[in-house]
């Protein structure tokens, strides 16, 4: 692994070990999870967790660059996990998986989960990759 990776690698592990003992460990299980995904290692983006890296413009000029998915704990007001999966931008294939996931509560471009136990694994694993299809396309 080189170096930045290293580094990257040891600050997510750092802010996921501050987490509450329950809360840490869905933290790890989405690491993984968006990592096998995505194939990119996680990465710090402020107190988020992002995998992979997406570069867009908008139609007023304005640029930028952002992950392809990601996650922040805690970051959603009521303790949630927030997931930063633009599910909005490809509602005709995330909709019907959103149906099957389990409890949850949506955003427009964010799912926010209580726990990983309250939701379908699975289903959550496939709502992933769909996203990170829909950034790359």
């Amino acid at each position: 692994m080189p170096a930045a990776d290293q580094i990257a690698a040891a600050d997510v592990r750092a802010l996921l070990a501050a987490q509450p003992e329950a809360r840490a460990r869905d933290c790890e299980a989405l690491v993984a999870l968006m990592q096998r995904v995505s194939g990119h290692p996680p990465r710090l983006w402020g107190r988020m967790v992002g995998f992979g890296q997406h570069h867009y413009v908008y139609d007023s000029g304005r640029e930028g660059d952002t992950f392809e998915i990601g996650f922040a704990s805690g970051a959603g007001g009521k303790g949630d996990l927030s997931l930063y999966l633009d599910v909005g931008a490809f509602a005709a294939e995330s909709e019907p998986l959103l149906a099957r996931l389990g409890k949850h509560r949506q955003g427009k471009g964010c799912v926010y989960l209580k726990r990983l136990a309250d939701v379908d694994l699975a289903v959550l694993e496939a709502l992933c990759a769909a996203a990170v299809r829909h950034k790359r396309a």
